[in-house]
């Protein structure tokens, strides 16, 4: 029982950090480009912001596209859009 309120948890809290992280990402790659100025001899930190940048908004673009498009309550609601409207009761106010 403990296991299974834990996996809801788990799951609910993965769906909300996806943005957040992909923020985090997009800022420490724009620290690391922009601000930092050290070199060191076996990496490039401006290529690695880059990187970090690209990631951040790839990560961002798919979990905005998840979060209104493809995740089950959208896909729900989309269904409900597509049904017959004379297949429902017509409400009388």
């Amino acid at each position: 029982m403990l296991r299974n309120g834990l996996a809801a948890r788990a799951r609910g809290y993965a769906q909300r950090v996806t943005i957040g992280t992909s923020i985090v990402l997009i800022a420490i790659g724009a620290i690391l480009k922009y601000a930092v100025t050290a070199e060191v001899d076996f990496i490039d930190l401006q290529t690695v912001g880059v990187i970090l940048m690209l990631v951040g908004i790839l990560g961002l673009i798919l979990s905005l596209l998840y979060t209104f498009m493809w995740s089950p309550g959208a896909q729900a609601k989309a269904a409900r859009r597509e049904q017959d409207p004379h297949e429902q009761p017509t409400r009388r106010f």
